[in-house]
């Protein structure tokens, strides 16, 4: 059976102190509890029941589940935060009478009643005392067993905690180390890809001015060839313009006499005009050529044409 043991103030009595000891069935006091108050010379003990529990609070008019938490921290004393007070009547009490203890609770000065329950005198109060004694001392080796407990639990964990300590700080300097590691290979592999761009850069730029350079060369002999071109065939132009020109003027005003003549007379002007040509392009030289055959063929006639001009005209008599 669960077993808690406080100590009260009397609100009528502030100068003596209570010793208030519950004992209670299941998880909490819903079930009813047991009480005994003692003064360390005076005992009285006294039962609360689940029904009274109950109509209690039904009188407060608060559920049974908040009642029950309020009632057990007023007697067991958990609650810090929160003030209860308590009241004995009769005032001062008298060890062979009953009395009635009344608990509180104090909010903003506003204190709301919580119960009460009467407590019978113990005949004998040195018995209840000494239990209440045992159950103390017991209660005080239980919380030493607890508290070295807890210490050495605090113990390792200090312990614990120095050695993650240790190995995080390890763990820090090992990461520092790789990340400068890391850095300086990181740098180098940079500055290499760095060289290697720009040598590729370098060799795109050569090959991109060796191709605008190529391509200006095959622009300037392409252009080169089309003026060459140009030029070439203005001078046939020219010279094939000037004979062709020439030519039929010659040939279209020259009658039959005039030829007649010119092969009679001295040798012609245009065979000395041939002979002060020395650098004719070899179209120009084929065709003046040609224009010789042509004078020749003129100059030389045929003997039997010649001598049918000479002979006389004779016109037949009959």
């Amino acid at each position: 059976m669960p077993t808690s043991v406080r100590k009260i103030h009397v609100s009528s009595q502030p100068d003596s102190t209570y010793f208030l000891r519950v004992d209670w069935r299941g998880r909490g006091l819903g079930l009813g509890f047991q009480l005994l108050l003692t003064d360390g010379q005076d005992a009285w003990r006294g039962q609360v029941s689940e029904a009274a529990v109950c109509e209690e609070a039904e009188e407060m008019e608060m559920q049974k589940e908040r009642y029950i938490d309020d009632l057990q921290q007023a007697l067991t004393g958990t609650e810090s935060t929160t003030t209860y007070c308590f009241a004995l009547t009769p005032s001062p009490p008298s060890h062979s009478s009953a009395v009635t203890l009344a608990y509180e609770k104090v909010q903003k000065d506003i204190s709301f009643r919580l119960g009460s329950v009467l407590l019978q005198s113990v005949q004998e109060p040195a018995e209840p005392v000494r239990e209440l004694l045992i159950h103390s001392l017991q209660w005080g080796n239980t919380l030493e067993h607890q508290n070295q407990n807890i210490e050495e639990e605090n113990r390792k964990l200090r312990q614990e905690h120095q050695r993650i300590t240790a190995e995080m700080k390890r763990y820090a300097g090992g990461k520092e180390a790789l990340e400068a590691e890391l850095f300086s290979r990181f740098v180098l592999v940079l500055n290499e890809k760095k060289a290697k761009i720009r040598s590729l850069q370098e060799t795109v730029s050569r090959l991109q001015e060796s191709r605008s350079s190529e391509g200006q060369k095959n622009k300037d002999s392409v252009k080169s060839d089309q003026t060459a071109g140009e030029d070439e065939e203005e001078t046939e132009e020219d010279e094939y313009g000037g004979s062709t020109d020439e030519e039929p003027e010659e040939v279209k005003g020259t009658p039959a006499t005039t030829l007649q003549s010119r092969d009679s007379s001295t040798p012609s002007p245009l065979d000395d005009s041939l002979k002060d040509i020395t650098d004719v392009a070899p179209c120009r030289k084929r065709r003046f050529r040609h224009l010789g055959a042509s004078d020749q063929a003129i100059k030389r006639p045929n003997p039997q044409t010649s001598h049918r001009k000479s002979l006389p005209i004779s016109y037949g008599t009959t």
